[in-house]
């Protein structure tokens, strides 16, 4: 099992996959909304029945990974959206009615938008949410009543090849299929002609996918992450703001496209907001080697790198704090592959962990001493998948909102915003493209597809635009600009 990550798919067998889906999708007609539920109730089928195995092989995945974290992040997130596609499939599919330009209503012209599937969506997910990464948007793809072809991480093998055996129990390969593989994989998966093209992960390989995908002018869903900024207002409780990042940011040990990766604090609370942080996380993970509880960085590759992170920041004068309350030997170890928590106070922009993502549970402290400076700092670089405000000064919340662009935001808390299923959960510019989950989601993989139906009346005769042109088309055109 070790080893498959090293398997690929060729490309052939995944043109020959996508070739099925379509012609079996082109054969089918209007997709109803029975065998939209349908499929949404065996993709559920598909969870629920295997969730105690998807438990045990995300964890030796990982290395370590708590059954809680992936009940509460992976299962329960992937049940509530499809769950929720279940109840709402039929309403999303009725057309919607859309009012016409004066005077054509009171002619008899009627306008509507028509939900239409897409036909083939694949879809490319990462491995720090196994579940919810494959779940969530396939729940909006059934929905829309499109065939899908997924790919999922090669850096959770076990997982991966589980979920080939269990859609392939539950589904035919022409309706859902999954393909496992590396990086030759993923660059023949991205340059199908797929009818749209789902991709989470790092902008860099992004930007890969979105030009392999512009060869078939496929769209695309790029979900890319990025450096999300929690805003401490003066007026914030430092206990909230301690408890709720360091939920967040140790969960799944910082490995969430949605975790705080820098605070700003005034100069002022930095002190107390790091001693009270370092008490909270002793509180939460009073061991970290031996404790279950405690997420392992995937990788031997990404633990290096998290700890080169800490070694650049302090060559280059940052002041580190580790938290490890029980002074455990991290060095000691390397199969576990847990990084303990750490902050990293006044980083400076030559660092490292300011230019990168952190994904793990390392938490640069900027200072500020007047709110515009985090704000100036925010929009000069990339916009962000989230941003985090805590305050109650009701106008400070309305300049930092009204005046930064990110791709959502929670209010005196984090990550909750990507948590709800009636919101749509997406990036802008280099944290990704286009949104998903629930309605959002269902429109994303529909073709929301305008049809105008005219009565039998001429409508060209009324409005006198047919040749040869008198003065009632000179007086229409003077009606409606007026």
């Amino acid at each position: 099992m070790d080893g498959t990550h090293k398997v690929e798919t060729p490309k052939e067998e995944i043109a020959a996959i996508l070739a099925a889906q379509r012609s079996a999708y082109l054969a089918e007609g209007e997709v109803t909304a029975a065998v939209r539920k349908d499929r949404l109730k065996r993709a559920l089928a598909c969870l629920m029945d295997n969730k105690d195995e998807y438990i045990r092989l995300i964890s030796e995945d990982f290395g370590n990974r708590s059954a809680e974290t992936t009940l509460f992040a992976d299962v329960v997130a992937s049940a509530g959206a499809l769950k929720d596609a279940i109840k709402h499939v039929d309403k999303w599919m009725k057309p919607s009615k859309r009012s016409v330009q004066f005077p054509l209503g009171l002619l008899g012209v009627r306008a509507q938008v028509v939900p239409q599937p897409k036909g083939v969506v694949g879809l490319i997910t990462p491995w720090n949410f196994p579940l919810t990464m494959v779940f969530v948007p396939l729940a909006q793809m059934l929905a829309a009543g499109n065939r899908v072809t997924i790919k999922p991480s090669e850096h959770t093998p076990r997982t991966s090849a589980f979920f080939k055996q269990v859609f392939e129990q539950h589904f035919t390969r022409d309706e859902v299929a999954v393909v496992n593989g590396a990086v030759e994989t993923s660059q023949a998966f991205s340059s199908q002609p797929w009818d749209h093209l789902m991709f989470t992960g790092a902008p860099v390989v992004g930007k890969l996918i979105m030009r392999a995908a512009s060869e078939h002018l496929t769209p695309v869903t790029l979900e890319l992450g990025g450096k999300s900024p929690v805003i401490v207002g003066k007026s914030a409780d430092l206990d909230k703001v301690v408890e709720r990042v360091a939920t967040f940011k140790l969960m799944n040990s910082g490995q969430i496209c949605l975790a705080p990766d820098y605070l700003n604090i005034d100069s002022s609370r930095r002190d107390e907001f790091v001693e009270r942080y370092t008490k909270k996380v002793s509180e939460m993970y009073p061991t970290m080697l031996s404790n279950d509880q405690y997420t392992s960085i995937i990788s031997q590759r990404h633990r290096e790198r998290l700890e080169g992170y800490i070694d650049d920041a302090r060559s280059k004068g940052a002041e580190v704090r580790i938290i490890n309350p029980a002074g455990e030997d991290f060095a000691g170890q390397n199969q576990a592959n847990k990084v303990p928590p750490a902050l990293v106070l006044d980083p400076t922009e030559d660092m490292k962990l300011m230019q990168e993502e952190i994904f793990g549970p390392l938490l640069p402290v900027r200072t500020y001493d007047d709110t515009n400076q985090v704000i100036d700092y925010v929009n000069a670089h990339e916009r962000p998948l989230a941003l985090y405000y805590f305050g109650d000064d009701t106008a400070e919340e309305a300049k930092v909102l009204n005046n930064t662009t990110s791709g959502g935001v929670t209010i005196n808390d984090v990550l909750w915003h990507g948590a709800h299923e009636n919101l749509p959960f997406g990036g802008v510019g280099n944290s990704g493209m286009g949104r998903y989950h629930g309605y959002d989601g269902f429109q994303e993989f529909s073709h929301m597809k305008p049809v105008l139906r005219h009565p039998k009346i001429s409508i060209g005769g009324v409005l006198g635009i047919v040749p040869p042109y008198t003065d009632k088309l000179r007086k229409n055109v003077e009606r409606q600009l007026k």
